[in-house]
């Protein structure tokens, strides 16, 4: 009883900055869960990671679309677009080395981390308005009265929510960590927007991806109610994340999300090295 105790807490505080960032907290889940459980194959740890991430996901959407933050036209777009990477995902990690899974997650961490922390001009940067066929622009009042206005090409958010589909359901991340910042920087969302709408996304893109690993048979018995004492934690968690969203700027989630990153690699990497 302990234990699940202690899985709850994990899941508040996962779903807590999983949900302020908008990257549904797989990142931080799957190392700890790595680390606790060093015997489980990686289909296992990422079924695991992955029906948390759906219950924070599903939670964080609600709180956010009740903040009217959710860019559901948009969302849906790119929710369709990961469904066929998030199957091809589900069904591949169960042929990949547990050792060489380690190392491939602690680089996709690193990597997107360090991009993160990189100066650039910055994601609220001023550009010329896009023009030409599939341009979507896009207005949104939230409940605040905060006014958002921009606009992206249609064919490059399809073509990254395809890539982040495949990403986050083979390593059990949920895929925030490369939608978040993908948004915001090439598809110039604005942060709160972007982190709101990913959210969205990833309770869809989990959804697809949990079903595939359950009719597969990688989550059952013990890491079944593992996982749902977790995801129990990241419903209340993402409630808090969400609330806390309104208090942060942009800039700083996006620093915020880098940092973790790399921290979290850096860690994952010296033990797949050292094992």
């Amino acid at each position: 009883m302990l234990e699940y105790a202690a899985l709850a807490v994990l899941g508040v505080v996962v779903g807590a900055f999983g949900t302020l960032v908008g990257a549904g907290g797989g990142f931080l889940l799957v190392p700890v869960l790595l680390f606790l459980y060093p015997d489980r194959d990686a289909d296992t740890i990422t079924a695991m990671s992955l029906l948390v991430v759906l219950a924070n996901a599903a939670s964080g959407s609600a709180a956010y679309a009740w903040q009217r933050r959710v860019d559901f036209h948009s969302g849906g777009w790119f929710a369709l677009a990961t469904l066929p990477g998030s199957v091809a995902g589900a069904l591949l990690v169960g042929f990949v080395p547990r050792h060489a899974f380690d190392i491939v997650f602690a680089l996709v961490l690193a990597g997107v981390g360090a991009f993160l922390l990189t100066p650039r001009r910055g994601v609220t940067a001023v550009r010329d308005p896009l023009t030409g066929p599939g341009v979507v622009r896009r207005m949104m009042r939230d409940r605040d009265g905060h006014t958002y206005v921009y606009a992206y090409r249609r064919w490059q958010g399809l073509a990254i929510s395809l890539g982040v589909g495949f990403v986050s359901s083979l390593l059990g991340i949920g895929g925030g960590i490369v939608h978040v910042p993908a948004m915001a920087i090439v598809l110039h969302f604005p942060v709160h927007i972007a982190a709101a709408t990913s959210h969205f996304v990833l309770a869809v893109t989990a959804l697809e991806a949990t079903g595939t690993h359950v009719l597969a048979g990688s989550l059952r018995g013990e890491p079944m109610a593992q996982a749902l004492a977790i995801a129990l934690g990241a419903v209340a968690g993402a409630q808090v994340g969400a609330r806390l969203s309104t208090r942060v700027h942009g800039p700083l989630i996006i620093r915020a999300l880098g940092a973790a990153l790399v921290l979290v690699a850096l860690r994952l990497g010296a033990a797949a090295i050292w094992a």
